[in-house]
């Protein structure tokens, strides 16, 4: 990628953001005033009501404004800082307002907030989109080194993460480690290079991964960017399947990492997830007959058998359950064993239909209604596969400490499919992982949202 400014401007993108956030709070104000009748003899509309709701905006802004200076945050993450901005601004603005005795009817209020969070949520979706685009063009980056790590390690997983999408705005300007990597994207050299490179050089941030064992080492390079006024980042050499949230702790003068438990542990996101898995599977099968009908005198015609396929598959905590399936195969011996392929001899043609548009796995919101499974999550795979896997693939049974799922998080990264080499399924578990340790409700929503367009558009490995 061409580097074309020096981030010039770049520092005012945060107060653009913040300015058009009020805008957005007022023309919502507005809006709502317009809608509920005459502005000027309505008690929504006073100085008293707009002056509580952006002086309750500002209260908000300046705690909870970080959101603007992050570079790396997905759409799920957003709306969820979304719900505490609104919420944080409801309990302010109806504490003012009660306190000076100016509390509007309740319908103004929740009109108001129902078009503010609509508003608000499209402007910042469209504006984080805007501003990836911006960056990758060029503009606004930051220029960063990377320190360490060897061939395999974090420094290089690091690289290869920000390089995935240019739209975070980071231009890797060098890589620094004792021995030579080959092959990267950037200046290489060795680390007794580095404060040379430095001298010469516009870096922003510099990222050490340098092993903790070479104390010396880590403590010369936090010297060294203190020097040169760098912003320093140390990067954990944990491993690629550990990548759930840690917070600093101090005891005493000593730092301490710890880890933050998994989401669905707490019972609230317990109850959450298991709400849309009980609503959403309650509205799927009660409109199943429409669908289900014609499917099942489809499969009748193409091949004598059964309706549904049930197969034995590996679920929550390693427990085994019955999976529901539109049978789309000739019925077979090898069912339990084999993986299905592209040209696999036993798919008949409708069950091979069935398989491209994804419609073959309907009847697991059987399974989701009956607790077996959940809407998203990682496949569940065949018993067989659970016991080759996981004696191959380290941290394999991580994937089970949550339900298995109709869809999940390494199916919309394009991770799904027959895995014909370990490291397909590596990746799927990578993912799957990810997922049970990083699981919020919006992030399920978003992968919903994003199975109904990959089946819409069709997927290439969906066999």
């Amino acid at each position: 990628m061409a580097v074309k400014t020096r981030r010039r401007y770049g520092h005012f993108i945060r107060w653009i953001f913040i300015v058009i956030d009020f805008i957005v709070l007022n023309a919502a104000y507005i809006a709502t005033c317009m809608i509920i009748g005459d502005m000027g003899s309505l008690p929504f509309f006073s100085k008293q009501v707009w002056l509580m709701l952006n002086l309750s905006f500002c209260i908000v802004v300046y705690v909870l404004s970080s959101l603007h200076d992050k570079r790396v945050v997905y759409i799920d993450r957003v709306l969820i800082h979304l719900v505490k901005y609104v919420l944080l601004h409801a309990v302010i603005f109806l504490m003012l307002v009660s306190f000076i005795d100016a509390l509007p009817k309740w319908r103004y209020v929740l009109m108001f907030y129902g078009i503010f969070t609509i508003s608000l949520s499209l402007w910042w979706i469209v504006s984080r989109k805007l501003l990836k685009w911006y960056r990758s063009k060029g503009y606004n980056y930051k220029q960063i080194v990377i320190i360490g790590g060897g061939h395999a390690g974090a420094g290089v997983r690091l690289m290869k993460q920000l390089e995935k999408d240019q739209g975070y705005g980071y231009h890797i300007v060098g890589y620094f480690d004792t021995e030579p990597v080959e092959d990267l994207p950037c200046y290489t050299a060795g680390i007794d290079t580095l404060e040379d490179f430095l001298n010469t050089h516009r870096v922003d941030e510099m990222y050490c991964a340098v092993p903790e064992n070479e104390r010396n080492e880590l403590q010369s390079m936090i010297n060294l960017a203190e020097r040169n006024a760098i912003d320093f980042y140390y990067v954990p050499q944990l491993s690629k399947y550990i990548s759930r949230r840690f917070e600093i702790e101090t005891l005493g003068v000593v730092p301490v990492l710890s880890v933050r438990p998994h989401p669905l542990n707490n019972p609230l996101n317990k109850f959450a997830k298991r709400t849309l898995d009980l609503l959403f599977s309650s509205l799927v099968l009660l409109f199943s007959p429409i669908v289900f009908l014609p499917i099942a005198i489809g499969i009748k015609l193409s091949s004598p058998g059964p309706v549904f396929f049930k197969q034995e598959r590996t679920g929550y905590r390693g427990r085994s359950f019955l999976c529901y399936k539109f049978r789309s195969m000739r019925v077979n011996d090898k069912s339990d064993t084999l993986q299905a392929t592209k040209d696999d001899p036993r798919k008949t043609k409708f069950g091979n239909f069935l398989r491209k548009t994804s419609l073959d796995e309907l009847p697991q919101f059987i399974n989701v209604f009956k607790g077996d499974m959940s809407i998203v999550g990682p496949r569940p795979h065949m018993v067989q596969q659970t016991k080759e896997y996981s004696e191959l693939i380290d941290k394999y049974m991580l994937r089970h400490t949550i339900k298995p799922g109709i869809t999940g998080w390494a199916q919309v990264n394009g991770y799904r499919g027959p895995t014909n080499e370990l490291w397909m399924m590596e990746k799927r578990v990578e993912y799957d992982v990810w997922y049970a340790e990083n699981w919020n409700f919006m992030l399920d929503i978003k992968i919903m949202f994003l199975t109904v367009l990959n089946a819409i558009r069709g997927e290439k490995n969906a066999l």
